[in-house]
C-alpha cells in the first residue's frame, strides 16, 4: 500500500481519496482553504462538497504542499485546468525523485489548445516526471462517494503505468478499464462537457427528449470528428470516455455543466450562472478552446460554435437552437458518404 497525494479537496478529489482509502492507502488531500482541511481532519466531513459523507480515517487533509508531498511517488491532480500551471510549477520545485502524475481533470487549454496531459508534460522538468496518466470516464463524485457501481478508464503512453492506476483505483464498486488512446480519452472527457452545456440549454427551454436524443447523437459526432482529426482512435469515443461519459453528464442534476446550461436556458447571462453555480465550470473554457481547435483543424462544429456565440458573442440561447434546425440540410453519416462516393467515381 502507498502514500498518494490528492491534490484538489473539492467533490472529486475527496470521493477519489475515498476509493484509495478503501483500497487501504494513506491518502493526502491538499487544498487551499485551511477551514475546508480543518473539518475534513476534525469532523471526518467535506460538507460543501460531499454533504453527509463519512471520511475514512486514513485520509488526512492538508494545506502545505511540501507536507503533502513528502515521500509521495504518486499525486492524483484534481483542479481545476486554469490553477494547473501554478500548482504543477510548485510541484516541480517541492519533488525529489520522478513522480507518476494521475490527472482527473476534464478540459482543454483556450489559446495554447493543450490537453491536460501535455500542461503536465511542458510544466514538469524532464528529471521530476515519471509517467502521465489520466483517469476518466462517467463518474460523478457524488455517486462515488457512496461507493455505487461505477467504471473509468486508465489511459497512458506508457501502458504500464496505466496498468498501476488500474491497479490502484479498482475495487468491487468501482472498475477500471485501460485504454492506450490518451488523446481520445482527454478529447472525449473535455468535449463533452460542452454538450452538457448545450442539454442542459435545451432543458430550460423546456425542449423535450427528441431534442436531448438530437444534440447527444450529433454531439458525439462532432466529438469524434474533432478527435479523430487530432490524432485520437474513433473507436474510443464509442467507449466509456466518449458515449458513456456524454450520457452520463447529459442527463444528470449531478452534472455542474448541465446545470450551468439549464440557467443559461431559462435566460440567465454567464456572469450570473457562473456566480450562482459556486463552482468551475469547465465547459465554458472548453467551448473557446474547441472552438478554435475546429478552425485549426478546419472541423465542422457547429453545436460548438452555437454554443461559443451564446457563451462569448452574447447570442440568446432560443435564436442559437433556431439557427442549428435550419442549417442547410445534409447526410447523417456525411464521412461514410464521401467514402462510397469516391469508390463509385
Amino acid at each position: 500500500m502507498e502514500k498518494i497525494g490528492v491534490l484538489g479537496a473539492g467533490s472529486w478529489g475527496t470521493a477519489l481519496s475515498i476509493v484509495l482509502a478503501d483500497n487501504g492507502h494513506e491518502v493526502r488531500l491538499w487544498g487551499h482553504r485551511e477551514q475546508l482541511i480543518k473539518e475534513i481532519n476534525e469532523t471526518r466531513k467535506n460538507e460543501k462538497y460531499l454533504p453527509g459523507v463519512e471520511l475514512p480515517e486514513s485520509i488526512t487533509g492538508y494545506t502545505h504542499l511540501e507536507e503533502t508531498l513528502s515521500d509521495v511517488k504518486t499525486i492524483v491532480l484534481a483542479i481545476p485546468t486554469k490553477a494547473l500551471r501554478e500548482v504543477l510549477k510548485q510541484v516541480s520545485n517541492i519533488v525529489k525523485e520522478p513522480i507518476t502524475i494521475v490527472h482527473v481533470s476534464k478540459g482543454i487549454e483556450p489559446d495554447t489548445l493543450l490537453r491536460i496531459s501535455e500542461i503536465i508534460e511542458q510544466e514538469m522538468s524532464d528529471d521530476k516526471l515519471k509517467d502521465v496518466v489520466v483517469l476518466s470516464g462517467p463518474s460523478h463524485a457524488e455517486e462515488v462517494s457512496l461507493r455505487q457501481i461505477t467504471t473509468v478508464t486508465s489511459s497512458s503512453k506508457n501502458m504500464d503505468a496505466a496498468k498501476y492506476v488500474q491497479d490502484l483505483f479498482m475495487n468491487q464498486n468501482f472498475r477500471v478499464y485501460t485504454n492506450p488512446d490518451i488523446i481520445g480519452v482527454e478529447i472525449g472527457g473535455a468535449l463533452k462537457n460542452i454538450i452538457a452545456l448545450c442539454a442542459g440549454i435545451t432543458d430550460g427551454l423546456g425542449y423535450g427528449d427528441n431534442a436531448k436524443a438530437a444534440l447527444m447523437t450529433r454531439g458525439l459526432a462532432e466529438i469524434a470528428r474533432l478527435g479523430s482529426k487530432m490524432g485520437g482512435n474513433p473507436l474510443t469515443f464509442s467507449g466509456l470516455t466518449g458515449i458513456g461519459d456524454l450520457i452520463v453528464t447529459c442527463t444528470s442534476v449531478h452534472s455542474r455543466n448541465w446545470r450551468a446550461g439549464n440557467l443559461l436556458g431559462k435566460g440567465q447571462n454567464l456572469d450570473e450562472v457562473l456566480n450562482n453555480m459556486g463552482m468551475v465550470v469547465e465547459g465554458v473554457r472548453t467551448t473557446k478552446a474547441a472552438y478554435q481547435l475546429a478552425e485549426k483543424y478546419d472541423v465542422q462544429m457547429p453545436i460548438t460554435e452555437a454554443l461559443y456565440n451564446v457563451l462569448f458573442n452574447g447570442k440568446k440561447a432560443k435564436e442559437v437552437v433556431d439557427s442549428l434546425m435550419a442549417r442547410v440540410k445534409t447526410h447523417e453519416m456525411e464521412d461514410l458518404v464521401n467514402i462510397m462516393e469516391n469508390r463509385v467515381n
